[in-house]
């Protein structure tokens, strides 16, 4: 039997944004997805420097969450670092680079506002 107190997803939620926060991730964005999909409640995306930057913080607010008690279901995307996501059931944690997050758009798919970075017209075609 588990004795840990099951962690709120507001707490999730905080401690997941101070993780990503510590490890100075850009462009932070959390969304309420509990009226899109009965799968999770919240998805928090944001951007960082470098694959390197990327993983470590993926990696952090895995630690960060797992050291106050959640579960942590699964998370991809670690061996390259281009899109690292981070799943604890109720939360989905997305971190990306700039790139792949401009050309997936998960705000514009799941009806957030994405962060304008950038002035200017995009560098690519898709």
């Amino acid at each position: 039997m588990n004795d840990t107190p099951q962690l709120t997803i507001d707490q999730m939620r905080a401690l997941a944004v101070d993780a990503l926060e510590d490890v100075k991730a850009k462009d932070i964005l959390v969304m309420d997805t509990s009226k899109l999909s009965p799968l999770f409640e919240c998805m928090i995306v944001a951007s960082g420097d470098s694959n390197r930057q990327v993983k470590a913080l993926a990696n952090n607010v895995r630690e960060k969450l797992k050291e106050a008690g959640a579960h942590v279901v699964g998370m991809e995307g670690e061996m390259y670092g281009e899109w690292v996501l981070v799943d604890f059931g109720n939360l989905v944690v997305h971190v990306m680079l700039p790139p792949v997050r401009d050309y997936y758009n998960l705000e514009q798919l799941w009806g957030g506002q994405k962060p304008v970075s950038a002035p200017g017209p995009r560098p690519w075609q898709a």
